[in-house]
């Protein structure tokens, strides 16, 4: 992101003419490096967001409320000690520099002084610094003398700039005329590698738009023009930049600010969101290979108890030639009539033991061994009911695609134990219902589950003449289509199957889709939360693709 001296620049300017003259009312850190100060600017009251987060660095006024912690960060409790109340006298840009200073008078009974707050957007090395009178008061980020910082930044120290890039000021029209006029090649990447404080997508933008003649002009121009577009750049429902220059197929903003907080609030919200897309689908990974596990350990018990029938056979075998065998014989040899062939079978006999006790003996194992047969088959029914209930789960995770989604799906792994709640609710607080996904097509509702509860509250609110509709031979959403007694158009069954095919397992461009009527769909008795039998169905293919058509 152009986080720029170009952009903070008119970043300052816009800053210094919304809060010159404020007053600081109240100042929150919502985040470890974020901190949030609610300003009355005497027309209104706006909160203005300094974020020193190496992806998230920046200035700007925002209007969602994040929640702030109980206890309050120690740079938090400096910032309200000696800013609380204060009056901002105004915003500026140090040099031509990654940094802004605040300026504030501070008043109090006994005393009158100006402090400096300093916000310094530079990527990882982002800070904020708070000083009086060029002395630190205290800093978001702080080192020490026995780090072997160059910087030294702490209570008490001097505040100093950064170590300057070993670039040229564009303020200097000498300076930035010599390395002009020595451009070769790849203008922007020459730009971006000589002049300081611009950041490689304003270089670009420079060198588009110079068409010859002075280049050292052009760039100072453009550099110091307080010409001002600003715009979010979007690819694919996703936030790729912001600018404060137009540029082609973005979306503008009345103010850079705006913009901003649009591009950060958006990356948030994806992140976030991926964030608890990972949560769910790691929990559903570890609880398909804990039950994997215990597929393979049942399989292996089975295995070991296979050859139950055969010593069956062999504790009658024995019973029926007791009167050819002996005490102390380690083995034998008799006919085996279970045989078809008439062959003979060598058995291992306890030379300790009579022969009936060692037919006993066979017997006994025979018998332990189908018990173990007997108890493994419905351990092994559950595990895999509970392995095909996991396997339905992950598309449904892997396809969500809004809070919502996850929210549903959150809630549907807490109540199967699969993950711990989040203790972000107040206790005692009722989590409201998250709806269904919701269309409307040509005068008729579609609607679809975002997780297996879902999937089953919907065909238990649905008519028995509604249309349901369910991937084939597929873990996939459930999609009802409200017909409310009419016969709704191939298009609109067409667009529900679209998104019964997007919210699936299956992978390619058409998806078989069965559609039936919800009469006759039945939920298993004692299954898992989504899964039912269906008769009378007709299929249609699903095609993803429409389910995105506005």
């Amino acid at each position: 992101m152009p986080q720029d001296a170009f952009t903070l620049r008119l970043n300052a300017k816009e800053l210094n003419a919304a809060l010159a003259g404020g007053r600081v009312n109240r100042i929150n850190q919502p985040g470890r490096e974020e901190v949030s100060m609610v300003i009355y600017t005497g027309k209104r009251t706006v909160k203005l967001i300094l974020n020193a987060n190496a992806s998230d660095c920046g200035i700007y006024f925002a209007e969602d409320g994040r929640e702030n912690p109980l206890t309050a960060p120690n740079f938090c409790m400096l910032l309200r000690k000696h800013l609380q109340g204060a009056q901002i006298l105004g915003v500026e840009q140090v040099g031509f520099e990654r940094i802004l200073s605040i300026r504030f008078r501070c008043v109090s009974d006994f005393s009158s002084c100006e402090r400096i707050l300093y916000a310094e957007i530079m990527g990882k090395y982002s800070n904020l610094l708070l000083a009086e009178n060029g002395i630190l008061l205290g800093a978001l980020k702080t080192t020490t003398p026995d780090e072997g910082c160059k910087r030294l930044i702490m209570a008490g120290a001097k505040y100093v700039l950064p170590a300057p890039q070993d670039k040229t000021d564009p303020r200097d029209k000498l300076a930035l005329a010599a390395v002009c006029a020595n451009a070769e090649g790849d203008l922007a990447r020459y730009l971006f590698t000589r002049v300081a404080g611009i950041a490689p997508c304003t270089a670009e933008v420079i060198a588009r738009s110079f068409s010859g003649g002075d280049l050292a002009a052009h760039v100072y121009a453009f550099l110091f023009s307080d010409e001002i577009s600003p715009c979010v750049l979007e690819r694919g429902g996703t936030v790729v930049d912001f600018y404060a220059r137009y540029t082609e197929n973005a979306t503008r903003f009345a103010t850079l600010s705006e913009a901003q907080c649009y591009f950060y609030q958006m990356k948030r919200r994806k992140n976030v969101l991926e964030a608890a897309r990972r949560r769910l689908a790691s929990a559903l990974s570890q609880a398909s290979k804990k039950q994997e596990k215990r597929l393979a350990q049942i399989a292996e018990k089975k295995r070991q108890a296979s050859d139950a029938e055969t010593l069956r056979q062999k504790g009658e075998l024995i019973t029926a030639n007791l009167w050819a065998l002996a005490r102390g014989m380690k083995s034998c040899e008799l006919v085996n009539y279970y045989d078809e062939a008439g062959g003979t079978v060598r058995i291992a006999l306890d030379e300790r033991l009579t022969p009936s006790q060692n037919a006993q003996a066979y017997f006994k194992r025979y018998q332990k061994q189908k018990r173990t047969l007997e108890a493994l088959a419905p351990q092994e029914r559950e595990t895999r009911a509970e392995l095909a209930y996991l396997e339905s789960l992950s598309p449904l995770v892997a396809s969500s695609d809004s809070t919502e989604d996850l929210a549903a799906l959150e809630e549907e792994l807490v109540g199967a134990g699969l993950v711990k709640p989040q203790q972000t609710e107040r206790r005692g607080a009722k989590k409201p219902e998250v709806p269904f996904r919701a269309y409307e097509r040509e005068g008729f509702a579609v609607c679809a589950g975002r997780s297996n509860l879902q999937n089953d509250r919907l065909v238990r609110m649905s008519a028995p003449d509604d249309l349901w509709l369910h991937a084939r031979g597929l873990h996939s959403a459930h999609v009802v289509i409200r017909t409310n007694g009419k016969q709704p158009p191939e298009s609109v069954v067409a667009f529900a199957a679209a998104v019964c095919a997007k919210y699936s397992a299956g992978k390619g461009e058409k998806i078989p889709v069965d559609v039936c009527e919800i009469k006759y769909v039945r939920r298993i008795k004692g299954a898992k939360a989504g899964l039912v039998t269906y008769t009378d169905f007709t299929t249609v293919l699903g095609d993803p693709a429409l389910a995105d058509e506005k």
